[in-house]
């Protein structure tokens, strides 16, 4: 899971991922410990009370025998319905999975529009339907190992009825017959357990099946070879086109930009123009359809992934925190190596200082899931930390202070000014005050580049920048934020 690509995930959803994890994985633990265990022994003890029937008379070992064909057709047949009833209740344990993970994430929105009927219904709506499986299941598990038991059950009584004519009672000793039926009867035990124990074992197959397709799928393309300490951030897209592979439009089309080491520029435009897509294509989240994006002359594709997202921070303005204090939060994976004074100073210089000294355990305050027990503004200042403690040369932000309310987003801009410094930075921005300064602005829309320039020349030329930028300001009476 660590090593598929964003298109596995776009297609995935959490709940599906962790039931993959958790339930599927426990099927077929299961299957291989409880249920092979009991499969070899019970097998081996049915191995031997057939070798013992044969030694005391083959002819009626030979019939109680011929009944293994129509065991084995019934115990196919079932085994063919659990396993497709086994693939439902994994199915299904997805889907629950993921309205219990939505209603528990969402809980704020769900009570807020009063939600909680609809979620319950859905939530009953799951289980019900993973129960009609568990209950066909059991019932086809039932009726297979009752249908067996007859089927021995009568061959049995023809055993005993063939042993008590009077041709055959010549052929066997009272003793013999004696030991004989003792080994049948005691066969039906394991028998028995075979037939039980094999729903657990279509369990686990099915499991298995679903682990298996997840391991066979192919992980984030990784060919690289060229390492770099750390580049100028010279980034060019040639001829740069993108098409997601169920899309029938393109997301990008013929993208060509050149950025130069240490610029600013700002990318412009509606929800669904390209923006992010762009950021994520130089992340390598995604490969371009055509064309070709180069770092410093060398193709992003030459680079190591690793080697090449070292080179980039990004400031998103859906920040991702984890489970854990304040300090391992900023100096996050290869970040973790930084001494507390390094952290400190790129809390200090994100503004985070002003409320982490507020707080009784300062940096090693544990933050609560995804950062529930801060503001979202906190969280914000934390991964302007964490992207300052990186200190990377390409820096990428994404509405990085659309959270902040007017007052912390003023004092939060020299914050960002620091950031910004001596890096290539691409911006992505909806609120247009917050670019004014940036060395270029490209407007996209549908994929395409409409327009490029500074921010006065574009409002000079009176396309859709200056159109979007007024339709903004028309009518706002506040002051616009200081511009980065």
């Amino acid at each position: 899971l660590l090593k598929l690509s964003a298109r596995y995930y776009d297609g995935h959803s959490p709940g599906q991922l962790l039931s993959r994890l958790i339930y599927d994985v426990e099927q077929v633990a299961s299957a291989s410990s409880n249920a092979l265990t009991i499969f070899v022994r019970e097998g081996c003890f049915i191995i031997g009370l057939i070798i013992v029937m044969l030694l005391i008379n083959w002819r009626l070992s030979l019939l109680f025998l011929a009944i293994v064909p129509l065991i084995t057709w019934l115990v196919k047949l079932s085994s063919l319905r659990m396993r497709r009833l086994s693939h439902a209740i994994q199915n299904n344990m997805g889907n629950v999975s993921q309205i219990a993970e939505e209603t528990l994430a969402g809980y704020r929105m769900v009570r807020i529009f009063s939600g909680q009927a609809h979620q319950q219904a859905k939530f009953a709506e799951a289980t019900e339907t993973n129960r009609h499986a568990e209950m066909k299941l059991m019932t086809t598990e039932v009726l297979t190992t009752a249908g067996i038991q007859f089927l021995a059950a009568c061959m049995l009584a023809l055993i005993i009825y063939l042993a008590t004519l009077s041709a055959a009672r010549t052929e066997i000793t009272a003793g013999g017959f004696t030991s004989f039926l003792a080994a049948i009867i005691m066969l039906l035990k394991p028998v028995k357990n075979l037939t039980t124990v094999n729903g657990v074992a279509q369990k686990g197959l099915a499991g298995a099946e679903s682990i298996f397709s997840l391991l066979d799928e192919i992980e984030e393309p990784d060919q690289g070879v060229s390492t770099a300490q750390r580049v100028q951030g010279h980034i060019v897209y040639r001829g740069v086109s993108l098409t997601y592979q169920e899309a029938t439009q393109p997301v990008l089309q013929q993208i060509e930009l050149d950025i130069p080491a240490g610029g600013t520029v700002a990318l412009v435009g509606r929800s669904g123009s390209g923006k992010s897509t762009l950021v994520n294509l130089l992340l390598r989240f995604y490969s371009p359809s055509e064309g070709q994006i180069l770092l410093d002359g060398i193709d992003i594709n030459s680079f190591k992934l690793n080697e090449l997202r070292k080179q980039i921070a990004v400031v998103s303005q859906h920040v991702t925190l984890f489970n854990d204090t304040i300090e391992h939060n900023i100096a996050y994976g290869d970040l973790a190596a930084a001494n507390t004074a390094r952290v400190l100073a790129a809390a200090e210089a994100a503004q985070c200082l002003e409320f982490i000294e507020r707080l009784p355990d300062g940096l090693q305050t544990q933050v609560g899931d995804n950062g529930l027990r801060l503001s979202g503004g906190q969280r914000q200042r934390i991964a302007i930390a964490r992207a300052l403690l990186k200190d990377a040369p390409i820096l990428i932000l994404d509405e990085a202070t659309a959270s902040l309310d007017t007052e912390s987003e003023r004092s939060i801009q020299q914050a960002i000014a620091k950031l910004v410094a001596n890096r290539t930075t691409l911006i992505i921005a909806h609120r247009l005050s917050t670019i004014e300064n940036a060395d270029r602005i490209i407007m996209l829309d549908k994929g395409r580049i409409v327009e490029s320039g500074t921010h006065d020349s574009l409002l000079r030329g009176r396309g859709q920048y200056a159109k979007l930028y007024h339709l903004q300001f028309a009518d706002s009476a506040v002051a616009k934020p200081e511009a980065i």
